[in-house]
C-alpha cells in the first residue's frame, strides 16, 4: 500500500530524529502528553518546536517529513527512544540497570569506551506485572506534526522487540521473553492502529531484531521465526497504511553496536516474512556494502528499499554529488521505481547539530535531482539552494534562479 511515495521517483526523506533547537529544553519525563500541554510554556515550545522542524525539512526540499522524534525525551545518547513506550504501558516499575548476565554480546563494552559509559548509564524499568496497553498519545503527536505541513509526515517508533533487550524480568507471571515481546507487540499495535484511524498513512516500525539475531546467533536459529511472527501482529490491519521497516546498526549517540553489519543472513526475512512496504538499510557508513545482495532480485522486489546515502556518524556535511555518486550505484542493484533514498538513520539521540543535520538534509534531496535530471525526470524545488533565497548575498553577484520552482 504506497500512500506517501505514490507517484514519486527516487522520493527522498530522512529517517526520523532530527536535533532540537536549543531553546527547545523541555522534556516529558514520563508524564502524559495532555499533562504536559497544559502546561503553558511547553505548549508553546513543543509546538513551535514541531513548526520549526517540519520548516527545515520542507526548506532542505525532502519529499517525505518525519516529526522528529520531538516527543521523546532529551537524555543519555536517546535512551527515550526505547524507553518512551515503557514508561506508559501498565506491568512496568522504576528505573535499574539490568544484571549483566541478562545482556547480549553486543552490550559488553570495556570501561573507557563510550558505549561501556552508555549501557551502565542507561536504567530501564523491572518487568512486575502484566504489559498491558495504555496511550501513548502518538495519533496527538501526528496531528500536531502533521498540522504544520502540507508533506506527507512518516510517523516512526520503536518496535515492541527492540525493547526487550534492554529490560529484566522480575515477575513469574512471564516464563520466558517470547511472552514479553508478544504481549509489547500486542500493545504497540492497538497504538498503531489509533494512529493510522486518526488519518496517518505513513507508518514506520524501528528496528525489528532480525539482523541483530541474526548477526549474532545465525541465519536458522529458532528464535528469528518468533520474532517474525511478532512483528507481523504488531503491525496487523495496517493495510492501508504505507509501512515502513527500518533498520541500522545503533544509533546511541552516533555509535554503531555491532561489528558484524551484514545484512545478508536477514534479507529473506525483510523481504519475504515480514509484513512492510519499504525496507530502510544502513548503507553510507557501511560503503554500500550488501548492495549486490539485491542482483538476483532487481526486477522481482515487491518491497521498496530505502537505502542510506549520508551517515549519521559523521559531521562533514555531504555534498550533493557525493549523494548522486551514491544513489548511482545503487541503481545499479535497485530499480529507480523501488528506490527511496534517505539518511542511515536519525540525526538526533544526542547526536549532531541542527545545522549539519538540516545540510545533510539538503544534501540528500538535491543530490536525487541531480540523478533525476540525469534519468529525464522533472526536479523537486529545494528552497535551500534557490539563489534567490540565500540569507547572505555577496554585492555585485547575479541572482539567477538555478534551482526548480516551487509547483
Amino acid at each position: 500500500m504506497f500512500t506517501a511515495t505514490q507517484n514519486l521517483v527516487l522520493p527522498t526523506t530522512v529517517t526520523g530524529s532530527f536535533p532540537r533547537p536549543r531553546w527547545f529544553d523541555v522534556s516529558m519525563w514520563g508524564r502524559p502528553l495532555d499533562t504536559c500541554m497544559l502546561d503553558v510554556r511547553f505548549r508553546e515550545k513543543f509546538q513551535d518546536a514541531m513548526a520549526v522542524v517540519m520548516g527545515d525539512q520542507e526548506r532542505a526540499g525532502i519529499d517525505i517529513l518525519t516529526h522528529g522524534d520531538f516527543h521523546v525525551d532529551e537524555d543519555l545518547a536517546g535512551r527515550s527512544w526505547h524507553h518512551y513506550p515503557l514508561q506508559r504501558w501498565e506491568g512496568f516499575e522504576g528505573d535499574t540497570l539490568q544484571p549483566e548476565e541478562n545482556m547480549p554480546p553486543w552490550r559488553r563494552h570495556p570501561p573507557g569506551t563510550l558505549l561501556n559509559e552508555i549501557y551502565t548509564g542507561w536504567r530501564w524499568p523491572r518487568i512486575v506485572g502484566k504489559i498491558e496497553y495504555r496511550p501513548l498519545d502518538y495519533a496527538k503527536l501526528w496531528r500536531i506534526a502533521q498540522s504544520k505541513t502540507r508533506k506527507p509526515i512518516k510517523f516512526g517508533t520503536c518496535c515492541s522487540q527492540a525493547m526487550v533487550f534492554f529490560l529484566d524480568i522480575d515477575t513469574p507471571q512471564y516464563k520466558d521473553k517470547r511472552q514479553v515481546i508478544w504481549d509489547m507487540a500486542e500493545a504497540m499495535n492497538k497504538e498503531l492502529l489509533a494512529l493510522r484511524d486518526a488519518g496517518c498513512r505513513c507508518i514506520q516500525t524501528e528496528e525489528p531484531a532480525f539482523h541483530f539475531t541474526a548477526n549474532t546467533y545465525g541465519k536458522d536459529c529458532e528464535e528469528l521465526k518468533f520474532l517474525a511472527e511478532a512483528f507481523n501482529r504488531e503491525v496487523q490491519g495496517l493495510d492501508d497504511v504505507e509501512l515502513w521497516v527500518h533498520t541500522c546498526w545503533g544509533n546511541p549517540n552516533m555509535q554503531r553496536v555491532m561489528e558484524n553489519t551484514s545484512y545478508a543472513n536477514s534479507i529473506e526475512i525483510y523481504l519475504e516474512r515480514c509484513r512492510g512496504d519499504v525496507w530502510t538499510l544502513e548503507m553510507k557508513d557501511r560503503n554500500q556494502r550488501d548492495l549486490e545482495l539485491f542482483e538476483p532480485l532487481k526486477h522481482d522486489l515487491k518491497k521498496k528499499i530505502a537505502i542510506g546515502v549520508v551517515s549519521h556518524r559523521t559531521l562533514q556535511a555531504d555534498r550533493p554529488e557525493e549523494v548522486a555518486k551514491e544513489i548511482r550505484k545503487a541503481l545499479k542493484y535497485i530499480p529507480a521505481e523501488r528506490l527511496v533514498v534517505s539518511s542511515d538513520c536519525g540525526f538526533g539521540r544526542q547526536g549532531m547539530n541542527r545545522e549539519i543535520a538540516f545540510y545533510k538534509t539538503s544534501a540528500i534531496a538535491q543530490g536525487a535531482n541531480i540523478v533525476r535530471g540525469e534519468l529525464g525526470l522533472p526536479a523537486s524545488y529545494v528552497p535551500a539552494a534557490d539563489p534567490l533565497l540565500q540569507i547572505d548575498v555577496v554585492p555585485g553577484s547575479d541572482l539567477t534562479r538555478t534551482s526548480a520552482s516551487p509547483s
